[in-house]
């Protein structure tokens, strides 16, 4: 076979993939949105694609909602990976928790749009909790090992706060508002050094200039 039907043989699926990922990422945005708007055909629109592509991917509503939820969970379980190593402990588990924020507002426009099956979301919430714990579980050591949150907050905790923090909130304009909540939660779990400590440093600290 010539290396021009290769290549012609690999298209179809290469543009499948890239189908897919589009539909998945306009789906995203669309049921971020929630409301009326939140139909399998605005998805196709968003994408760039027939609604018959759409069906071919994900035959029916409930597939493209688990597909969507389950690629969100994977990307901030991946963040989490990442935020390990390329940022200090206490940011990290800051910049994480924002990015959450977004996925919920995925989730509550799902949960919105789409008629599920009572057992569905279940094992969905129950595969996303476990995996989501685990990620914010690695962060949250991180910085309480380094002395910069403290220690008495377990991931659970981090998670049912900012899920409630989320769900309480549904007029427009939630999410900045959930934002600045996060911002005041994480400030509360930073560790300050104690006001006997820092009299203690400053009384050691050498008085500039002064000749002993």
């Amino acid at each position: 076979m010539s290396g021009h039907a290769l290549t012609n043989a690999r298209s179809p699926r290469a543009d499948a993939v890239r189908n897919r990922e589009r539909l998945l990422e306009a789906a995203k945005a669309v049921f971020s949105a929630g409301g009326p708007e939140a139909s399998l055909e605005a998805v196709a629109k968003r994408a760039g694609v027939g609604i018959g592509t759409l069906y071919r991917h994900f035959p029916t509503r409930e597939d493209l909602y688990e597909a969507v939820y389950r690629r969100e969970v994977e990307h901030l379980a991946d963040l989490a990976e990442q935020l390990k190593t390329a940022t200090e402990p206490a940011e990290a588990l800051h910049r994480w928790l924002r990015s959450n924020v977004e996925f919920v507002a995925t989730k509550k426009g799902m949960a919105t749009a789409l008629a599920l099956a009572a057992h569905r979301p279940s094992e969905l919430i129950a595969f996303s909790f476990d995996r989501l714990s685990k990620a914010v579980g690695a962060l949250l050591d991180r910085a309480v090992s380094a002395g910069q949150i403290r220690a008495d907050i377990s991931p659970e905790d981090l998670l049912r706060t900012l899920v409630g923090m989320c769900l309480l909130n549904d007029q427009p304009g939630w999410q900045d508002s959930v934002l600045r909540m996060v911002e005041v939660f994480v400030d509360g779990l930073r560790v300050r050094p104690s006001p006997e400590n820092t009299l203690s440093i400053t009384r050691r600290r050498p008085i500039s200039g002064r000749q002993t």
